[in-house]
């Protein structure tokens, strides 16, 4: 008996036109071709990413003030620092009068990571016990604390102002003529927020700055023979900009310690200190 194959029916060849379809929909775009929307694209997710990292710094290691991290969960496991606080405040409302007590909260606090707090209680034990010098120069370290976290703050919130900035030129100054085509108000908004926000930071760490200067001039006062207190307090009033005060305390410095290791930097300091005076007027 004979056997008949079947014959497999043959597959169309796809069309031209499909075929250029086909490769046409895989091209770039327009919009994937252009720098600044390609450049946008990438840096957002790096943007994600430093942001991300610096969320898990702050909530890793608790860093700034009032922050609680997974570092203060360790720590304070077991309830004692947080049981410190309490009982150090307990004792401030039975004994109000006593800087001591008020010293205990502001060490509590500090532990904490409460340092606004703190420098409230070490204001209230320096008001009870004015002639002690311990307390001034704890006052002045948490003031040039918290002037550093402000300007960390001021240099992140100006790292994303610098972030938007790319693509708002691109957006607002399109046209030869330099007249805006596109408007971002949204960017710009968020942009204004955030220069504020850096400008508010920069600000407060001056402030803050200031007062670590005046408490080291009164712990200078209670200590006038203390060669280092007047080395601390040139070194914060030059960092602040207080070049009279700075060069007052150099120079008080070098008279009470005229042997010291550190008397060629302090005078290398002054001869700097004094040129810049002198250019200023």
């Amino acid at each position: 008996m004979a056997r008949f194959e079947k014959s497999r029916p043959k597959r169309a060849k796809p069309h031209a036109a499909v075929a250029t379809s086909r490769r046409a929909s895989t091209a770039p775009s327009i919009e994937d071709t252009m720098f600044f929307p390609r450049l946008r694209r990438h840096a957002k997710w790096m943007f994600v990413l430093l942001a991300l990292v610096f969320g898990l710094g702050f909530v890793l290691f608790g860093v700034g003030a009032g922050g609680v991290g997974v570092g203060d969960i360790f720590r304070d496991s077991s309830g004692t620092s947080a049981q410190s606080v309490t009982d150090a405040r307990e004792k401030t409302e039975e004994s109000p009068k006593d800087p001591a007590a008020w010293l205990e909260l502001s060490t509590a606090l500090q532990t904490e990571g409460e340092t606004e707090e703190a420098i409230v209680a070490l204001e209230e034990a320096i008001a009870l016990r004015p002639k002690d010098p311990d307390p001034y120069r704890q006052l002045a370290g948490l003031h040039l604390a918290l002037a550093t976290k402000r300007q960390q703050d001021a240099q992140i919130a100006q790292a994303i102002a610098a972030f938007r900035a790319p693509a708002q030129s691109f957006l607002l100054f399109a046209a030869p003529s330099g007249q805006a085509v596109l408007s971002d108000p949204i960017g710009l908004g968020v942009t204004s927020q955030v220069s504020q926000r850096a400008t508010t930071a920069y600000q407060d760490a001056q402030t803050q700055a200031t007062l670590a200067v005046a408490a080291y001039e009164q712990l200078a006062k209670l200590l006038p023979d203390d060669p280092n207190v007047q080395l601390e307090l040139a070194q914060a009033a030059q960092q602040t900009g207080d070049a009279a005060t700075a060069i007052a305390a150099y120079e008080q410095f070098l008279k009470l310690a005229p042997d010291d290791p550190n008397a060629v930097i302090v005078e290398q300091q002054l001869k700097q200190l004094r040129e810049t005076a002198a250019a200023a007027g």
